[in-house]
């Protein structure tokens, strides 16, 4: 090829990287906050048989506005969160990853402003620069809740269109109370904005803690975001969906989503899930046990851990955590660096991988300790 070529990229995306965590090939793979465990055969054969009996259509477009996948999902919401909703108050996209994406084509926009609050999940700036939606934080307390009194200030003062609270939040697993995200919706109510709850992890949360979905009847400007990636052991499928207390929002996000972004193999596999929800729950609640039994290790062993109604846990603190990191990699355990400083995050896996990751972090700590690699305060803190 002779010549060159300078290619006229947007000036905000020059030295950008796509996101991305270690895909790498490892014993234990506990760094995406995966389900770790394979869909069951049974259930497997009847998606590949819901998929067979599609693939003769596929020749066709599918269904642009997915009513019957949309309709199942409002039957699965009703059982797992108990709240009754109708088909145009639920969105189906690619993935939660898509929905949000798609709030933010619909309600942010130039000149528009969306806040949360930090540490939370990573992909939220770039949903913002995509749509050039101007993009600001404010950080949690130190338990990684949220001040609700500075919240609304701050909601009342800059006025933004979309303010978004992730419950289990991403990376620290803590869930908000609902009263918590009750006043701060009724702020932003008042100042404009719609509030999106993302609930991608909401299925692990503990017996009692009830969805955000229960808010909707009393909060019009309120959006739950979920996902099948999690609980329903479904990442490579990508279906996430949105309950909206108005209709106009699902209204919306018809406007702005790609033509028939949703394909029939999608709905077709995600519809035969929705179907065998209650076999899927049985995985759910060993990972939620799972869950339970590893942070009272982590804390016996003299870790701060954060409380988690997701299927991960933070943990720390380090005083180098790359070190601590390379250590469990070292092991074949690959967990992620991501959160506040000094801390590390390890999704929930089979109880075999947990079983790998205790004995790899025992030994990653020997060694971390033999080298006064932690802080002396640290040191001090149980171990």
């Amino acid at each position: 090829m002779s010549g060159s070529f300078e290619l006229p990229l947007r000036e905000d995306l020059v030295g950008e990287v796509s996101y991305g965590a270690p895909q790498l090939d490892v014993a234990a793979r506990l760094n995406v906050n995966e389900n770790p465990f394979a869909v069951p055969a049974d259930l497997a054969r009847a998606m590949g048989d819901a998929v067979a009996e599609v693939a003769v259509t596929l020749n066709r477009y599918p269904d642009r506005e997915a009513v019957a996948l949309r309709e199942a999902l409002c039957a699965y919401i009703g059982a797992e969160a108990h709240v009754d909703v109708s088909v145009d108050q639920v969105w189906a996209a690619n993935g939660s990853n898509e929905v949000m994406h798609q709030l933010f084509l619909a309600f942010g926009g130039p000149g528009r402003l969306a806040m949360t609050f930090d540490p939370t999940y990573s992909m939220y700036p770039e949903y913002a620069r995509d749509t050039f939606t101007e993009y600001v934080t404010y950080p949690r307390t130190d338990d990684f809740r949220i001040d609700v009194a500075e919240a609304r200030r701050v909601i009342a003062e800059r006025k933004p269109s979309i303010v978004i609270l992730t419950s289990p939040n991403n990376p620290t697993g803590t869930a908000l109370a609902l009263t918590d995200i009750a006043a701060i919706a009724e702020g932003a109510r008042q100042a404009g904005a719609v509030v999106i709850v993302d609930e991608a992890y909401a299925e692990f949360r503990h017996e009692g803690v009830a969805s955000a979905c229960v808010l909707l009847p009393d909060h019009p400007n309120l959006v739950v975001s979920r996902t099948m990636s999690k609980a329903f052991a479904l990442a490579g499928a990508r279906l996430g969906y949105a309950i909206a207390a108005d209709p106009a929002v699902v209204a919306a996000l018809m406007v702005v989503r790609l033509p028939y972004h949703l394909s029939a193999v999608t709905q077709a596999v995600a519809s035969t899930a929705l179907a065998h929800a209650d076999v899927l729950q049985a995985q759910v609640s060993l990972v939620r046990r799972e869950r339970d039994a590893l942070a009272e290790w982590l804390e016996a062993e003299g870790f701060d851990v954060a409380p988690s109604d997701a299927n991960f846990l933070l943990f720390g603190r380090f005083g180098d955590r790359a070190v601590v990191w390379q250590g469990l990699l070292d092991r074949g355990v690959l967990i992620r660096q991501t959160g506040p400083e000094g801390w590390l995050r390890v999704t929930v896996g089979t109880p075999e991988e947990n079983g790998m990751f205790r004995a790899a972090l025992q030994q990653v700590m020997q060694e971390v300790d033999a080298g006064q690699t932690r802080s002396s305060s640290q040191r001090g803190e149980g171990r």
